[in-house]
């Protein structure tokens, strides 16, 4: 049986990352030039997604734990 609850949940955790990892080379690339408001912005943005993906880590956790309970 497909748990796809839980694959939604890697998925989004997957695609938060990235868009986090994303952000951080644009804060970098920014900070380097020494626009600090624009690091600054994408920063928070990375921020953002990191905890996102924290969200969708644990709901995935969750579904496993649901499937493997009483083994």
């Amino acid at each position: 049986m497909s748990d796809h609850k839980g694959v939604e949940h890697h998925q989004k955790a997957a695609e938060h990352h990235e868009q986090a990892a994303k952000h951080h080379r644009e804060a970098a690339r920014h900070h380097e030039a020494g626009d600090h408001e624009k690091a600054a912005h994408h920063a928070h943005s990375a921020h953002g997604h990191a905890s996102h993906a924290e969200h969708h880590h644990d709901e995935a956790s969750r579904h496993h734990a649901g499937l493997h309970a009483g083994h």
